[in-house]
């Protein structure tokens, strides 16, 4: 499926114009094994005076910006075109056992970002905690396909949490979304992820876009998109790695298109970085993913 990909981020910042900025962007998708970019764009108005791209630890591609001209809005515009190929997961029932996968995983002595080594351990936003070990651990009983054990823990976190934008942040703690039962993508994207690794096996954090299907007969409205976050698993030699997404219970597959993969959201970001200014700031995020097939957005009401 090829994706044309539209990510604008508006910052306004009133009467205090700001002196400085810079800024770290990770808003180009990655090519790997299931996607390849075929074209794509970052323009950042103001225009920079100094712009430094690099290839990230993970892979992902980054670009750092310095604004030093006094600015009342800052606009970053992002488009791209992807095909996304991913292959069609293997039934549950086909992988190996989730210890055998633990046990490679352990193992493996590359630290490539595409191994399973990296992702093995704790981070401070994805710490070793017990109680999401335990509750992770109810669908890994001994000797279970790793496939099937991770679908179930993907199903459980959807049916087990509710989805409400307005109980976390980005700095919420993993365990205190994971007591309240509720968050967004991101915090149940943390949450598998630190379960599974408190079962000793690798797991990644993947920030990029999800396809969404507008209602019969409705059109698509330009901006209406958001950035999604979901989880691949390494699951062992002969499969890979799997994407799983417990915000939706389903598999990662061509609906979902990759920005960046990393250890967790801090490794991913999509904008970070800072600002001299003595006022505040608002934000705007419009996000496009339109699938070749379909005709462009019209635009939304009062936008």
């Amino acid at each position: 499926m090829i994706y044309d990909l539209r990510h604008r981020t508006t910052y306004s910042y009133g009467d205090a114009a700001v002196t400085y900025a810079r800024c770290v962007l990770r808003l180009t998708p990655v090519s790997n094994s299931h996607q390849t970019v075929i074209d794509a764009d970052l323009k950042v108005t103001p225009r920079p005076s100094v712009s430094l791209e690099r290839i990230g630890p993970f892979g992902e591609r980054i670009l750092t910006v310095i604004v030093d001209k006094p600015h009342n809005t800052l606009v970053i515009d992002a488009t791209s075109r992807v095909n996304v190929h991913s292959p069609k997961p293997p039934e549950g029932c086909d992988s190996a056992p989730w210890e055998a996968v633990r046990g490679a995983a352990l193992a493996a002595a590359s630290l490539e970002a595409d191994g399973p080594a990296v992702y093995v351990y704790p981070t401070d936003r994805t710490p070793i905690t017990p109680s999401i070990t335990d509750y992770a651990r109810e669908s890994f009983p001994p000797g279970r396909p790793i496939i099937d054990a991770c679908s179930e823990l993907n199903r459980r976190i959807h049916a087990d949490f509710r989805y409400d934008p307005g109980a976390t942040e980005v700095s919420t703690p993993v365990l205190e979304a994971f007591n309240a039962r509720h968050g967004v993508c991101q915090d149940f994207a943390h949450i598998m992820i630190t379960g599974l690794r408190g079962l000793g096996l690798s797991a990644c954090y993947v920030s990029g876009y999800l396809r969404t299907v507008p209602p019969p007969g409705q059109p698509r409205l330009e901006g209406a998109d958001a950035t999604h976050a979901w989880i691949a698993v390494w699951c062992g030699e002969a499969h890979g790695w799997i994407g799983f997404d417990p915000t939706n219970a389903i598999l990662a597959e061509d609906d979902h298109i990759v920005l960046a993969v990393g250890r967790d959201y801090a490794d991913v970001a999509p904008i970070d970085g800072i600002i001299l200014a003595s006022g505040g700031q608002s934000l705007k995020v419009e996000v496009d993913v339109i699938p070749e097939t379909e005709e462009r957005p019209k635009a939304a009401k009062g936008r």
